[in-house]
């Protein structure tokens, strides 16, 4: 059902956010404590103020009173994704091609993934998404992982 509400909201927020200038990153609906939450994550080339939220929190807050899609009240939150972006789909990765990224896996990589097997973790460089694979340049090797092997992905910004 959550997935669900989070797909309703992204086909509500589209337009929404195509209209104003920005992207849809991520639409995650859940509880947190006793309360439900709907949180929006919206980008754009040069990235998000708190501006834009305010914007976009607005047009879209407007739009979900009128369709209501989701029955229980819920605190809406609109953010940007941040310098150390979660990439969850393949369109994240996409758009992160060449940054550094901290990849975390279920269980430690097997021998068949060179310098990153027996590990839990790594850092590497994003070189790309193909066909469920994240490619990935680690100590001056081109690793393919599988993306379901993948539990959590962040972008690494070096402050």
């Amino acid at each position: 059902m959550k997935q669900n509400i989070s797909e309703q909201v992204k086909a509500i927020a589209l337009p929404i956010a195509e209209k104003l200038g920005y992207e849809i990153w991520d639409v995650e609906y859940g509880k947190v404590g006793a309360d439900y939450h709907l949180c929006i994550t919206i980008d754009k080339e040069d990235g998000i103020t708190i501006d834009d939220c305010e914007k976009f929190h607005r047009e879209i807050d407007a739009e979900l009173d009128r369709v209501d899609p989701i029955e229980n009240s819920y605190t809406l939150e609109v953010s940007s994704p941040g310098l150390e972006r979660e990439l969850k789909t393949e369109a994240h990765y996409k758009a992160m091609v060449n940054w550094d990224v901290k990849l975390k896996f279920f269980a430690p990589l097997d021998t068949s993934f060179g310098s990153a097997a027996g590990k839990k973790e790594i850092d590497a460089t994003l070189l790309g998404y193909e066909d469920g694979y994240v490619l990935l340049k680690s100590n001056d090797e081109n690793i393919k992982i599988p993306h379901k092997l993948i539990s959590k992905a962040n972008t690494i910004f070096e402050f």
